[in-house]
């Protein structure tokens, strides 16, 4: 499976860039990270540094795939934490990189992965070995004796490295926002208003109803005066008394 190879593949041969030949570096000359004694191993076993310069982005591949990443069962790994081992394997060793998985994931440190390493690492939260590994290889590194003269490049590469392999852990992606579902036009339309406020309430009735209610108001006044009248022993004029 090449499930993740080929990005951690890119990753790896950008930190390790073309041609170098470093006397600090005690691995000799390398090109895309790749010795000499590496090239003959795997390409030429009479491979001169001028054959080294010349070596391809697929022929890197290859070896990448069979020293290292097929070494530390990159393909067995889960998503990030596959990144991780197999950076640090290209850095420092394959068997040093087991080991410090094997410590992290609480089994035996013999610097071969297999199917007991496998099973705790899946039982572990990715982001934890993750974040642990590239702590303890940061340590490991700064108690070389090259670290004075590397530390800012491999300070950058582990950091470098943490934040893609967090970034490929499944669980640790962001989740997109959720969709509103459609909406019935037909059935919504005009409420409620687009501003989010509630419709103001119907005014009163007014009209025919209003005025009939007036109208029956004055005829209870009249016929209630009218009695009052009718009650007294003279009208208000002297002309009819009782």
């Amino acid at each position: 499976m090449d499930r993740n190879f080929g990005r951690a593949l890119s990753c790896v041969l950008e930190d390790e860039g073309g041609f170098v030949n470093d006397p600090h570096d005690p691995g000799g000359a390398t090109n895309k990270g790749i010795t000499l004694a590496t090239f003959r191993r795997y390409v030429s076993k009479s491979a001169t540094v001028d054959d080294l310069k010349h070596l391809t982005t697929a022929q890197a591949g290859k070896i990448y795939r069979k020293r290292y990443w097929d070494a530390v069962k990159g393909d067995d790994l889960p998503d990030g934490v596959d990144y991780a081992v197999f950076d640090f394997a290209v850095n420092s060793g394959q068997s040093r990189a087991a080991k410090y998985l094997q410590t992290i994931v609480g089994v035996p440190a013999d610097g071969k992965i297999g199917p007991q390493t496998l099973a705790a690492v899946k039982a572990t939260s990715s982001i934890v070995i993750i974040s642990m590994l590239c702590d303890r290889r940061l340590d490991f590194l700064q108690g070389l004796k090259t670290w004075p003269h590397y530390k800012n490049g491999w300070t950058d590469r582990v950091h470098g490295v943490r934040e893609v392999a967090l970034e490929m852990v499944p669980s640790n992606k962001p989740v997109p926002a959720p969709q509103n579902p459609p909406v019935d036009a037909a059935k919504t339309a005009g409420y409620p208003p687009k501003t989010g406020a509630l419709p103001d309430p119907a005014p009163p009735e007014t009209g025919g109803k209003t005025v009939a209610a007036g109208a029956a108001g004055i005829l209870v006044f009249v016929a209630a005066f009218w009695g009052w009248m009718l009650s007294l022993p003279c009208d208000w004029f002297g002309i009819f008394c009782k």
